[in-house]
């Protein structure tokens, strides 16, 4: 059965290739032709044609395509940014207040101060105004008068009137300061008691002695500093300055 289609396909092939190349006009089987020969009889005058070369084209300038406007996008609203949590710090201890170093309080004072520096001391003090308490005691010491012998010549002169004295039993000291060389045969706080002796002695024999003030009544001050610290000791020190001289400002005597 194969072999029958086998040799009908090979007869069909065999066929259709002697039809297509017209082996088989002469039978009046041949494929109709394609050209169009009847087409060169309907041209009028084919030698009046002339080919012209065309002309250059003038170039126009192209107008810019405007393009239309596309409608602006209208930018969508951005979400808020939310602000990020802040880390909650821990809390920090509070710092402790450093406790003040309270300073020891004591009494202080500076003693023999005179009347015109003691006046001085106050307006600087009074002008710094200080916190703590101090205060200037006046202190009156009274005059001293003595019942005197001099001055003397010399030493040789001293010596014979101390004899004579220690012959009457009389005691006597030395005058000091600016009375040498003398002797003192007594000091006394008012110048009547001074009298009185001077007449005792004369009594005696005394003959040569006599009645001095030693010292005039003065009165001296006393800054005192009842409950001072070493600071404020130091700034009563740098307000009075000089004026504290020779004095210094001491503890106060128990």
């Amino acid at each position: 059965m194969l072999r029958i289609v086998f040799l009908l396909l090979l007869l069909g092939n065999a066929g259709y290739y002697m039809w297509s190349h017209g082996y088989l006009a002469s039978m009046g089987l041949q494929p109709a032709v394609q050209s169009e020969p009847q087409r060169l009889q309907e041209q009028i005058k084919p030698d009046a044609l002339t080919l012209q070369a065309p002309e250059p084209a003038t170039e126009q300038a192209e107008e810019p395509v405007q393009e239309e406007p596309k409608p602006e996008e209208k930018a969508e609203p951005k979400p808020e940014a939310k602000p990020e949590p802040k880390p909650e710090k821990a809390d920090k201890p509070e710092p402790v207040a450093a406790k003040e170093v309270k300073e020891p309080e004591s009494c202080y004072q500076a003693s023999g101060i005179e009347e015109k520096q003691a006046e001085t001391i106050r307006r600087a003090l009074a002008a710094g105004k200080l916190k703590s308490e101090w205060d200037l005691v006046a202190s009156h010491q009274g005059g001293r008068w003595m019942v005197y012998m001099g001055k003397f010549p010399d030493a040789e002169f001293l010596d014979r009137k101390r004899g004579e004295l220690r012959l009457m039993n009389i005691d006597f000291d030395r005058a000091g300061g600016g009375f040498e060389p003398g002797l003192s045969l007594g000091r006394f706080s008012t110048e009547e008691a001074a009298q009185r002796q001077l007449a005792t002695f004369t009594r005696q024999g005394v003959r040569t002695a006599r009645v001095v003030q030693e010292r005039p009544e003065i009165t001296t001050y006393a800054l005192r500093l009842p409950k001072a610290t070493p600071t404020f000791r130091n700034e009563v020190a740098a307000l009075a300055g000089k004026n504290l001289l020779p004095k210094a400002l001491q503890a106060c005597p128990k």
